[in-house]
């Protein structure tokens, strides 16, 4: 991969979103992913994070979303994701793309979601999609 020329940002797209209990539930039905870190609440009332939280996956479907909004049709070549913060249940999450880079075979989106009611980082990364 040729590295990025850094490029004015000039699409972004966003939403917010909260996700439910249910939301986690019918996930990890969909996913195959139960781990009870999403999906047992007493469980996960035992852990670091006091409650459930969300899929990774379940994240980046969203910013997926948000990637096609950006580049309809696009194909996605790369990505990676990093988790520094729980995103539970019932907490408004905004979700943020944005191109950063062009590089020969496409361009580079910065992806990132933010528990709104603190600021913090919830899902860093980056993807790489070509028309």
């Amino acid at each position: 991969m040729t590295a990025p020329k850094p490029v004015p940002a000039r699409d972004h797209a966003a939403l917010d979103r909260t996700f439910s209990q249910a939301d986690f539930n019918a996930f990890a039905r969909l996913s195959g992913d139960d781990n009870p870190i999403h999906v047992d609440p007493e469980f996960s009332a035992r852990t670091r994070f006091g409650q459930t939280v969300a899929h990774g996956a379940l994240l980046c479907s969203v910013l997926r979303g948000l990637v096609e909004t950006i580049m309809p049709g696009g194909r996605q070549l790369s990505q990676t994701t990093q988790y520094p913060a729980p995103s539970p249940a019932g907490e408004v999450l905004h979700f943020e793309a944005e191109t950063v880079a062009e590089t020969d075979h496409g361009v580079v989106i910065a992806l990132k979601v933010t528990r709104l009611s603190d600021g913090v980082i919830t899902c860093l990364g980056q993807t790489e999609v070509t028309a």
